[in-house]
């Protein structure tokens, strides 16, 4: 199917944020640039909505990143770690995220997945038939579901020139350092947060 990107499309883009992370962390040992994915991702469209879905563990040592987020235009929508007796955690924005995509699709001609999870495989067969968007993704495509890659319109994989989306990247190397506490990340004092052009420092 020919892919149609033109400057007056309207374009939604929502940011599985923990699925990015974990597959930059685990894949490159680097963090995401989130500035570079919404950029490639538009592709000089017009931009309606930019939303990121973001976990805030209990010390709130993620203030920094979400902060810089907003500053880089992507609206933020945070949700407490939940944690259960014996120990297990659990936070996810899944349903909250298809629920929103579907919610802005009648304003949107183009809705933008930052994910590689399979899950969102139904929502992207709803915004196509139902709607009548075009749906694409963008993610890490050695970490992205099959079928998800099928589903899309387009698929952006960042795999393919890693470093222009990752901070840190060093050919395979380990990044400077990880966002402190952030869905389950560590980090020592000294490595501060990045995102895009900014570095907000770890204040502990």
């Amino acid at each position: 199917m020919a892919i149609i990107k033109h400057k007056s499309q309207r374009v939604g883009i929502f940011i599985d944020t923990q699925n990015l992370y974990h597959s930059a962390k685990n894949l490159y040992r680097a963090k995401v640039n989130f500035g570079a994915v919404v950029k490639e991702a538009l592709a000089g469209r017009s931009l309606i909505r930019a939303v990121a879905y973001v976990i805030r563990t209990e010390s709130e040592e993620e203030k920094g990143f979400f902060e810089a987020l907003n500053k880089l235009g992507i609206e933020t929508k945070v949700k407490d770690i939940r944690i259960f007796a014996g120990g297990a955690k659990k936070a996810d924005w899944d349903i909250g995220m298809a629920i929103d995509a579907i919610a802005m699709a009648p304003k949107l001609d183009t809705v933008i997945l930052a994910t590689g999870d399979g899950d969102f495989v139904p929502l992207v067969e709803y915004l196509k038939f139902t709607q009548g968007c075009q749906v694409e993704v963008i993610a890490f495509g050695k970490s992205s579901s099959g079928q998800l890659r099928e589903a899309a319109d387009d698929f952006i994989d960042i795999s393919e020139a890693p470093g222009q989306y990752l901070i840190g990247y060093r050919g395979g190397g380990r990044g400077r350092g990880w966002i402190p506490g952030f869905a389950g990340g560590s980090s020592t004092p000294e490595e501060g947060i990045d995102v895009g052009k900014e570095v907000y420092e770890d204040e502990q």
